[in-house]
């Protein structure tokens, strides 16, 4: 293990689910008939907020259980739940996609080529984040040292499965300078995922852990001179340290600058699905509406609670909307609303989904996952998850992730904070 740790996150659970695959879904197994379980005992992670207080309700009466038995031949079960999705224009075998997480030097290295190796072979799309080639270089000349963008999309393309998956390349304002997406586009590393149809670019209007503000990291001392002409880099630690915080610029957006920006991504890659990321922001349900308009092939929100990168902790604790917001603004109807936040188990990620959700991000979970077991870490954890949506979904009398819905969840009105879906 690195020794990454994820503060203010489950990282034990994580771990464990890591370690131990589907099992970990369950109490130990040397408890059994010896320990009563009930609400909120040892087995069960202490509500956090209004999505993790919402309950899923399953029916006495289940219609899509009776078609699918006819259709079987026999009784349902849990294993007869459909997990695949298609995931901005990408097919996926889980409702999942690996977030974004870029040039901190966490995922820089190698976790995360393991996330990228693990995700491939997973069939689950994948995001590349900002400020990689600006902060590190691209790799394509003899004399430079591949990047970590160049690495992680060949280790990907490597272990995915035809068909399936799919790599998204985030850009900033600063990769844009750097040329990021024409680099991506025409580079030989990219060119299997571009001819099957599974590379897109993904246009970054904000994040989850910075809403209003840009990407930031901390970069060596001696950089200092060098990032300065494209970043803001503020020396504010104490000079026997050596770094320096290298803060992006947010980008200025109008709805026109959106809807231009839109279909220039598709005018100028016209082989590549267009996603577009969004911070939990106040008129997020406008710039969302606005995406798909234009033509956006997937829209990601992160909530309050997303991010894994480097933040202020005036931003962490008190800047953006919860996801339980986001979700209740948002009306995704057939568009594909992609959204992160603290998913780290199936019950959280299956309320998404009845909340509107095509699909979740796993940003913390994945780098602790690989973390803990950088060959099978993030597959054991995926694992684990896949069973629990399962057998949440079969509970609710479905078969299909398309069919859970807003008459699947119950949520309780609580002061400033109510979560009821739209159409509930």
């Amino acid at each position: 293990m690195s020794g990454l740790t994820a503060p203010g996150f489950p990282e034990r659970q994580v771990r464990a689910r890591a370690r131990h695959g589907a099992a970990a879904a369950f109490p130990e197994s040397e408890d059994y008939g010896t320990t009563l379980y009930g609400e909120h005992g040892e087995a069960t992670a202490r509500p956090e907020d209004a999505i993790d207080r919402a309950r899923l309700v399953p029916p006495v009466f289940v219609p899509h259980r009776m078609e699918k038995m006819i259709d079987l031949g026999r009784e349902p079960v849990c294993g007869d739940v459909d997990l695949t999705t298609t995931i901005g224009g990408f097919r996926s075998a889980f409702p999942f996609f690996v977030a974004a997480f870029g040039s901190t030097r966490v995922a820089s290295g190698d976790l995360g080529e393991a996330v990228a190796r693990q995700a491939g072979g997973l069939g689950i799309p994948m995001v590349i984040g900002e400020n990689i080639v600006p902060v590190s270089g691209y790799g394509r000349m003899a004399e430079e040292k591949e990047s970590s963008l160049l690495r992680r999309i060949t280790e990907y393309a490597s272990a995915a499965p035809d068909g399936f998956g799919g790599v998204v390349v985030q850009q900033s304002t600063e990769d844009a300078d750097a040329e990021v997406w024409n680099l991506v586009y025409s580079d030989p590393s990219a060119a299997p995922l571009l001819e099957s149809g599974r590379l897109a670019f993904e246009l970054k209007v904000g994040q989850g852990a910075k809403p209003g503000v840009g990407g930031m990291t901390l970069v060596p001392r001696k950089r200092a001179t060098e990032l300065s002409s494209q970043y803001d880099v503020l020396d504010i630690y104490e000079p026997a340290e050596d770094s320096v915080l290298r803060c992006s610029s947010p980008g200025t957006f109008t709805e026109e600058i959106l809807r231009q920006q839109i279909r220039l991504m598709r005018n100028n890659y016209p082989r590549c699905r267009v996603w577009v990321k969004l911070p939990p922001s106040r008129d997020v349900h406008l710039a969302a509406a606005v995406a798909w308009a234009a033509g956006a092939d997937s829209v990601t929100v992160d909530g309050a609670e997303g991010g894994t990168g480097w933040a202020p902790r005036a931003f962490l604790d008190h800047v953006g909307l919860p996801l339980a917001e986001c979700l209740q603004r948002l009306d995704a109807q057939d568009n594909s609303l992609l959204v992160s936040g603290r998913i780290w188990e199936g019950a959280r990620a299956v309320k998404c989904l009845a909340l509107g959700a095509t699909a979740v991000g796993l940003g913390r979970a994945a780098l602790v996952a690989s973390d803990e077991d950088a060959e099978t870490g993030l597959t054991n954890f995926v694992e684990c998850l896949a069973l629990e949506m399962r057998l949440l979904i079969s509970s609710l009398g479905k078969y299909r992730v398309a069919e859970v819905g807003a008459e699947d969840i119950w949520t309780e009105a609580r002061s400033g904070e109510a979560l009821v879906p739209r159409n509930g």
